[in-house]
């Protein structure tokens, strides 16, 4: 469990940094956007009050705070289904993405009333309107690794057979 505790630590310093660094150092909040290497990468100001893309945004107040419960209940239960499970390196990892970026959101919404996005990224001819943080990239990608890295071991059941393999064959006189 150290491996998680690391990571979302490493992920929670790293998301409330960058959003200082560019929310707050670069003035981002009043200049509105800052070109890096466009079209591949702008900084523009977002506040996202509710959840993904915006979604439930307009119950402000009340949906901060019930998304704030959100993410600390998801996160304690991330935390203890990993520690229950006795998950291998990749998924401890893959909860500590999760945990990190959820908490680093957790206090923009203390903080700042919502989430501070500001990674834009273009390519192609192809314009992308929504903006992002450090905290989002960690919450997807934990999210991923904890599908593909959970729950695929079979548990030996008394006679030492797999609990999947047993199952199986029972009912069709067939052994697998």
């Amino acid at each position: 469990m150290r491996i998680t505790l690391v990571t979302a630590a490493i992920i929670f310093v790293l998301d409330q940094v960058t959003k200082l660094i560019v929310v707050q150092w670069m003035n981002l909040i009043e200049r509105g956007v800052i070109e890096v290497l466009p079209p591949f990468l702008t900084f523009r100001m977002a506040w996202n009050t509710g959840i993904n893309f915006g979604l439930f945004s307009n119950q402000a107040d009340f949906m901060r705070w019930v998304l704030i419960v959100v993410a600390l209940v998801i996160s304690a239960w991330v935390w203890i289904w990993i520690r229950r499970e006795g998950a291998g390196r990749w998924a401890q990892i893959s909860a500590g993405l999760l945990i990190g970026g959820a908490l680093g959101n957790v206090i923009d919404r203390i903080v700042y009333g919502a989430v501070a996005d500001f990674l834009n990224m273009s390519c192609c001819g192809i314009e992308n309107p929504y903006a992002f943080n450090v905290a989002d990239i960690s919450i997807f990608a934990g999210a991923f690794g904890l599908v593909l890295f959970t729950g695929g071991k079979d548990k030996p059941d008394a006679g030492g057979k797999s609990a999947r393999k047993s199952a199986r064959g029972r009912g069709t006189g067939k052994t697998p």
